[in-house]
């Protein structure tokens, strides 16, 4: 009956020459299954010794810390992106970068996390992981993972890539969006430029996480700080892990940064781009030489071609420290939180079971947001022991 009233009050309101506006969706990001609750911050990061390659200015960051929190009572629980991110987000990644999203029907600045703004830290120094996105990507849209892996009790750090990320907000409300001159996946010399950008932030942020935990604050604006944030941090055991360029990016840095212990590259391709087409992309030092810590590559059986074949396989073929693993019937944003809210869009018929398959598959969310925190969990709990 009240869905029939509903239909009925629509259909008059249109008769007498009005709109019925359906309330936009509220999509949610899924619980983590750990034992601890979670606190957040964030701070804002600048690297004064280096410059920025896409605006000439000091290199500036902004991290987002997931730990396990001793108490969250009046802490507030934070937005996965704030109002003046996804505004941003709203007109422009469902248009020039993932055109599968609605450009409309959803309420961006909705969604909440399961994390509480400035709660206090537990006392307890615990491993450390680094998560870095997929190119284009803001932090944000790895939300549910890395609350899954603090909730199980790991401090983790969400990195963003200023000038070649959709949106960064930084403190005041200033947002900077993409200024990189050109497509790094098509230009070569771009794509060094971002590479090496990438794991230069990501040492970086280690450097700033030891200021921390030896009682520093590193925030560019000298921002309280969480109580006990500092105490929370064992960087003698420290993960990284990234999707796509972030994939990449993970595995360079475990190369060439040995406070690194493990990482885990979710679907990023193991080369530099050809100079010439036709041509093969020169390996990445990592491929090329192998490394003596503990790598996974984790992929989709969605998201296969020659290049990703040939980069993978001369990494595994170097033995020991390295493992394909693949989660079936999904493809490349599946590590995302686009894997649990993706299935929601088209639920809310926001989103065609085709745009839905190609972005995440059509796995069931049922199975896959369980299976990718199994996989990253585990990995890292074996190789970052308590």
């Amino acid at each position: 009956m009240l869905r029939t009233t509903t239909i009925l009050a629509a259909a008059l309101l249109l008769a007498a020459g009005g709109t019925a506006h359906a309330e936009p969706t509220t999509l949610r990001l899924p619980a983590p299954t750990g034992p601890h609750r979670l606190g957040t911050t964030m701070l804002h990061l600048i690297d004064r010794d280096r410059t920025d390659p896409w605006n000439g200015t000091a290199r500036e960051l902004v991290i987002t810390v997931f730990y396990p929190a001793s108490t969250v009572g009046g802490y507030p629980v934070a937005p996965q992106l704030t109002p003046a991110a996804a505004e941003v987000f709203k007109g422009f990644d469902p248009v020039y970068l993932h055109p599968e999203l609605p450009d409309e029907g959803v309420d961006w600045a909705a969604t909440a996390t399961h994390s509480h703004t400035g709660a206090p830290a537990q006392p307890v120094a615990r491993p450390v992981l680094l998560y870095s996105p997929g190119g284009a990507d803001p932090r944000t849209i790895g939300t549910g993972l890395a609350e899954e892996l603090a909730s199980h009790g790991n401090v983790v750090v969400t990195i963003d890539h200023p000038g070649e990320t959709s949106e960064v907000e930084f403190p005041g409300g200033r947002v900077r969006t993409i200024d990189v001159p050109g497509d790094p996946r098509t230009d070569p010399e771009l794509f060094r430029t971002m590479l090496d950008t990438r794991v230069a932030d990501t040492r970086f942020v280690l450097d700033r996480l030891g200021d921390l935990s030896a009682g520093r604050n590193p925030d560019a604006e000298a921002r309280t700080l969480p109580e006990n944030l500092g105490r929370a941090l064992d960087l003698r055991r420290v993960g990284a892990y990234g999707h796509s360029a972030g994939g990449a990016t993970v595995a360079e840095a475990l190369y060439e940064d040995r406070r690194i212990d493990a990482a885990v590259n979710m679907e990023g391709y193991l080369d530099y781009l050809p100079e010439q087409p036709g041509q093969d992309g020169e390996l990445l030092p990592v491929a090329r030489d192998g490394v003596d810590r503990p790598l996974l590559l984790l992929g989709t059986d969605g998201f296969r071609d020659e290049r990703f074949e040939r980069t993978w396989t001369a990494m595994l073929a170097h033995r020991g420290c390295t493992r394909w693993e693949q989660l079936d019937n999904a493809t490349h944003w599946v590590f995302t939180d686009y894997g649990a809210q993706a299935p929601q869009l088209q639920d809310a018929g926001l989103m065609s079971a085709e745009h839905r398959a190609k972005l995440v598959g059509a796995v069931d969310p049922a199975e896959s947001v369980p299976a990718i925190r199994d996989h990253v969990r585990t990995f890292f709990a074996r190789h970052l022991p308590r």
